[in-house]
């Protein structure tokens, strides 16, 4: 009986190494996607000028998205009421959601709420990774029958995506990764909040 030689053992790199080596691969391609982000401070310069026109005017800022991305809105929604004084709702109770999502379906339960909650004159902001969420196409679309002042789309993905077409203004996020996104798209908000402001730092 002829026994079976032992298969060759193979070098493996410890997991730590490998761990560190993706997360440098991933900080890299956050680092470059915050360089071409460069090019999009004209556009929140304007997004600053058309909330603030808003609130002056009385109106306010409606934020919207799925998943990260409503906890995005529901955070920079805090933000821009408390600390820059820019008052903003967004739409992610739960009853609110059920309640709308069961009487009009999934796809037009944020539709309903902006037709509900908008105003002539406010702000839509819409946050979508993908760009291709019915929700918040519909939502967008829901603006400009309600005559909005004015809607700004956040999105990634593919460059043609249908949410990025919609805006009057258009940020895109040139990458695939949802949380590289959502990530650059929360720093985007929160740094119109600070710009609204006028500083970085200031008591909570």
């Amino acid at each position: 009986m002829t026994s079976t030689p032992p298969e060759p053992r193979v070098a493996r790199e410890p997991a730590d190494i490998r761990d560190g080596e993706f997360l440098a691969r991933y900080l890299e391609q956050f680092q470059a996607m915050l360089r071409d982000s460069a090019a999009w401070i004209p556009d929140l310069v304007r997004v600053k000028e058309l909330v603030s026109a808003a609130s002056r005017d009385g109106k306010k800022v409606v934020l919207v998205g799925n998943g990260g991305s409503a906890a995005i809105a529901s955070h920079v929604a805090v933000d821009l009421t408390k600390n820059a004084r820019i008052r903003a709702v967004n739409f992610n109770e739960a009853d609110l959601i059920t309640c709308l999502a069961n009487d009009y379906g999934y796809e037009r339960w944020m539709e309903q709420a902006v037709e509900l909650y908008g105003d002539a004159g406010d702000v839509l902001i819409a946050i979508s990774s993908s760009g291709k969420s019915a929700n918040v196409l519909r939502a967008c679309e829901a603006a400009r029958r309600a005559s909005f002042a004015a809607v700004v789309t956040l999105s990634g993905f593919a460059p043609d995506n249908p949410l990025r077409r919609l805006g009057d203004v258009n940020f895109w996020a040139d990458s695939s990764a949802y949380n590289l996104v959502e990530t650059l798209h929360q720093l985007w908000l929160l740094a119109l909040v600070d710009l609204v402001i006028g500083r970085a730092e200031y008591p909570a």
